[in-house]
């Protein structure tokens, strides 16, 4: 069997990959932007279901299901893309490595691939990357710009995750940029590999409890990214955090804050809110720009709009242009995205907050927009760190918004001992005396996550507003909640 040890470059001939974990949304998007540049694309993961797997399947993207090096034998590509979810011992792994194929991360075929010449547009930060990677992108599609994009989620205004540039020179690339680590072979975060031009750093908090130490284990992955940034690019910084503006504080660059403190380059005014949009005033170092309409809610995505408008504008877009974008702007999926609304006026919403802050400012920006109605809220302590007891005071801070509060099951509990796991019956008794009903569910396995929707079923009232939380699937607990609203008006 020959396989290939074709060099890349800046200007890569069209290639054969195959992406081993194809099932990520990344790894996916990524597949089906190359596909279309013209490469030839396979990959393998374990059982995919939709979305994704609808999403290959539209795309017509070749893939298996389980790990066999059958599997690559079959494909037999010049390069294998490992997704940051594989590790040794994984049979096609090990078959990779054994007959030295070429390797390359996620991360790293991007910036080969994907960013290549383009300007490079890095959107980082604990919180409000994708909306506003996704509000970057449109920004730049609506001016005309034809801008290349990777989006951790699916934007809604182009339905695909990721796509090249449309242009032939003097394009732009947008990505998201995470801070988690890049793959098996490379532990650096993998905003480290997209070559920041602009970069964006909305918030710096402690996540990912299981790569990183600490706070201060994070700042440093910071602080390598903003070195990156070249002396004629531009930092744009949350003038509202200080540990986001200490790590900018070392910066090489052009440096400018967005904020609701007047001390911000870019700042609103007189924010008001209705059923559809936010409104608020733009104001650049001191000057008012205009007045600005998007469908997004809550300050902590008005700090993401005028991320946004400030990288925009750094890409050469006039004030005209992005105030004619803005309200055509569609969120992306899962981000306080309406599911449904039923009968008794129910509306139920999905949302990918699984962050403490996230969940506190997700909760305050539905209980402002459904003023007057019960929040009910269901949580999936799924993440590495709000599984472990790391947050556990502060999740017991932040539904303050919610009447009632619904406790999924731990997943994977079994990863931690007892005394380093999040105690949910601790963080039911510390609501409960707050005044909320709260209920702790998968007490009963076979029964989860039906028994969240029998303890529903009674409690519901005309109008109220149930949110689900969860950065995974919530044991398809959206479905089940659609059916029982439909057929219990």
């Amino acid at each position: 069997m020959q396989h290939s040890n074709l060099e890349i470059d800046n200007q890569p001939a069209m290639s054969s990959f195959y992406f081993l974990g194809i099932g990520g949304t990344a790894m996916a998007s990524v597949a089906v932007a190359l596909s279309h540049a013209g490469h030839a694309i396979s990959g393998s993961d374990t059982q995919l279901y939709p979305p994704m797997s609808t999403y290959l399947d539209d795309h017509n993207i070749r893939y298996f299901t389980g790990f066999s090096d059958k599997n690559l034998i079959s494909a037999s590509p010049d390069i294998v893309v490992v997704g940051n979810a594989i590790s040794r011992g994984n049979p096609e792994l090990e078959y990779a490595l054994n007959y030295h194929l070429e390797l390359l991360s996620m991360p790293e075929l991007v910036r080969r691939h994907l960013i290549c010449d383009n300007t490079s547009i890095v959107v980082a930060g604990t919180h409000g990357k994708t909306t506003t990677t996704s509000l970057v992108a449109w920004l730049l599609e609506h001016g005309g710009l034809k801008p290349g994009f990777l989006v951790g989620g699916i934007p809604e205004n182009f339905s695909i995750g990721c796509r090249a540039s449309g242009r032939s020179e003097d394009g732009f690339f947008i990505t998201e940029g995470d801070e988690y680590d890049t793959a098996f072979f490379d532990k650096r975060s993998k905003f480290l590999l997209y070559r920041p031009d602009i970069a964006i750093i909305n918030n710096i908090e402690f996540d990912h409890a299981d790569i990183f130490d600490s706070l201060e284990d994070i700042k440093r992955s910071f602080r390598l990214f903003v070195n990156l940034i070249p002396e004629n690019g531009t930092l744009l910084v949350n003038g509202d955090d200080k540990v986001a503006l200490e790590i900018a504080s070392k910066a090489f660059c052009r440096v400018e804050r967005f904020g609701m403190t007047t001390e911000s380059d870019w700042s609103a005014r007189n924010i008001s809110t209705d059923s559809e949009t936010s409104t608020f005033d733009l104001v650049y170092q001191g000057v008012l720009l205009g007045t600005i309409s998007v469908p997004l809610f809550g300050n902590y995505n008005i700090m993401n709009a005028l991320a946004a408008i400030a990288a925009a504008t750094r890409c050469g877009l006039p004030f005209e242009a992005i105030m004619r974008a803005m309200p055509l702007f569609k969120r992306p999926k899962r981000r306080m995205e309406i599911v449904g609304s039923y009968p008794g006026n129910i509306t139920l919403i999905e949302d990918f907050a699984h962050h403490p802050t996230a969940i506190r400012v997700t909760l305050e920006a539905l209980g402002d927009l459904y003023a007057g109605r019960r929040i009910v809220t269901c949580f999936e302590p799924r993440s590495n760190t709000t599984t472990r007891n790391i947050f556990q005071q502060e999740l017991a801070e932040c539904f303050d918004p919610a009447s009632i509060v619904v406790m999924g099951k731990v997943h994977r509990p079994e990863r931690y001992a007892p005394e380093k796991s999040l105690d949910t019956q601790q963080l039911k008794d510390e609501l409960e005396q707050k005044g909320k009903t709260v209920f702790l569910a998968g007490k009963n396995a076979a029964s989860y996550p039906y028994d969240i929707v029998e303890f529903l079923q009674p409690l519901l009232r005309e109008g109220d507003v149930v949110v689900l939380l969860s950065n995974g699937s919530f044991g398809n607990l959206k479905n089940l909640l659609t059916e029982s609203f439909q057929k219990n008006p």
